[in-house]
């Protein structure tokens, strides 16, 4: 049974020297296990270990066999070479098999040490990273975008048709409606998520310096240029890039752009070498592209390379069914900055929200929310507590002719209603975009009398 402390698998069929550099070992903390054959050291069930030191040549199985399969199993394991070979072509072999180092017998204590130190440091490393990709994934994971409208069940579709592929994706919308959560919903549902997603916003950057951040420069090509500056595009190699707010190119900008994606490379500013890229391309506007490229801002070939797969986000006044889960989503999310613990939205406050029109969309509800909360004396939000233009002129008519307001409950269950209907009758994924367990749904289901098949 492994104790506490870096495992660290010892294997070597030499038994002196296993018994000598385990002493080593333990004496600096690790925990070792030592095996006399590759066959027994791949038969222990209680992997993966921090680190391997392996011997390379040994009966029944030799240590490049032994850290190929190492490799298969853990792909991020480091396992260190200690052998009496001194061949540099063996080296380098068994370098491109992944193996983190090359030591050679007999070895200086404090060199091995030393070397296992910064293996298992990268072991552990890697793991970490693994670890903050999950909560990426998981953080940006489609069902985390909040909404049970039809339209947004249509976003959710469209989203998912996009994850198998590198098809370039535009994503349009106000301002607010959640662009760049869709390009990572993207982005970390693909098969890019371990690579970066690199997030660039095209308003902000001046046009003269936007070829030089996109696409880079040398050191030398302009005044200023000190050093050599990888641009975004090569930051976001093997992975995502994602041009927000792609109206804003300057003329000189696009026209590079256009090249980089048609040539798949890009040499940068003053520079000569050609540097291959693999880019997934997503880009994103709340202008109307078609517009710009009818008033001739905007270049025609570069809309037909970037408007491939089209994602429009409607804006929330389009949608307010998904206020209410809108507004627990920030409730949860901004709840422990407030004095006191509020837990609900009074239904006068809801009516409120319910019937504003949103021009910021889902960025300004946030704020509201959050503001509200900080607001509030009580255990809830009330019309009071919600700022005053909130009953000014940005207010939608009722959708019935009579004038008259849903009530929370009648709200909830045409919510429901409709999402049941645009996922076809699949109650786990009704479940699933109304955020509840499947036991309420079958009690809201009951409560509304909406049939469960």
């Amino acid at each position: 049974m492994k104790k506490e402390g870096e495992w660290i698998w010892l294997i070597d069929d030499d038994a002196a020297l296993r018994e000598l550099v385990g002493h080593i070992l333990e004496t600096a903390g690790y925990q070792v296990s030592a095996f006399a054959s590759g066959p027994e050291a791949l038969s222990e069930t209680g992997g993966p270990p921090d680190a391997v030191l392996l011997d390379l040549m040994m009966p029944k199985m030799d240590g490049t066999q032994v850290l190929s399969e190492l490799k298969r199993r853990w792909p991020d394991l480091s396992v260190v070479i200690l052998t009496a070979i001194n061949d540099i072509q063996k080296a380098v072999e068994v370098t491109k098999l992944g193996a983190y180092d090359y030591l050679v017998k007999p070895v200086d204590d404090d060199r091995l040490l030393t070397t296992l130190g910064h293996a298992v440091s990268h072991r552990r490393l890697e793991r970490e990273v693994e670890r903050l990709r999950g909560e990426l994934g998981d953080r940006y994971h489609v069902r985390n975008i909040i909404g049970s409208s039809v339209p947004m069940c249509r976003i959710y579709e469209q989203i998912e048709k996009v994850l198998e592929s590198d098809i370039s994706v535009f994503i349009s919308g106000e301002s607010g409606t959640g662009k760049e959560l869709v390009a990572k919903a993207i982005h970390y549902g693909s098969q890019r998520a371990g690579a970066p997603f690199v997030d660039v916003n095209c308003a902000a950057i001046p046009e003269s310096l936007q070829e030089s951040e996109l696409f880079g420069h040398e050191k030398g090509a302009f005044t200023g240029a000190i050093a050599a500056h990888p641009g975004k595009f090569e930051q976001a190699q093997k992975g995502t890039i994602l041009l927000d707010e792609v109206g804003e190119m300057a003329p000189s900008s696009q026209a590079r752009l256009l090249r980089v994606l048609q040539e798949r490379c890009l040499q940068r500013i003053g520079g000569t070498r050609r540097i291959d890229l693999d880019v997934r391309v997503i880009s994103a506007s709340n202008k109307d592209l078609a517009e710009m490229v009818r008033d001739g801002s905007f270049r025609r070939d570069l809309y037909y390379r970037l408007v491939v797969f089209p994602i429009h986000l409607p804006p929330l006044r389009e949608r307010p069914e998904d206020v209410p889960l809108l507004v627990e989503h920030f409730i949860a999310k901004h709840g422990s900055d407030a004095r006191r613990r509020v837990e609900r939205v009074s239904g006068a406050a809801m009516e409120r929200l319910s019937r504003y029109s949103w021009p910021g969309n889902v960025r300004e509800l946030e704020n509201v929310i959050h503001r509200s909360l900080l607001v509030a004396s009580g255990v809830e939000i009330k019309p009071e507590d919600l700022p005053p233009e909130l009953g000014g002129s940005n207010v939608r008519e009722p959708d019935d002719a009579a004038g008259s307001f849903l009530t929370l409950e009648e709200m909830e269950g045409r919510t429901i209603r409709r999402v049941v209907k645009a996922c076809g009758g699949n109650l786990s994924e009704v479940a699933r975009r109304l955020g509840i367990g499947r036991s309420t749904l079958y009690r809201k289901l009951d409560q509304f009398g909406i049939p469960r098949k």
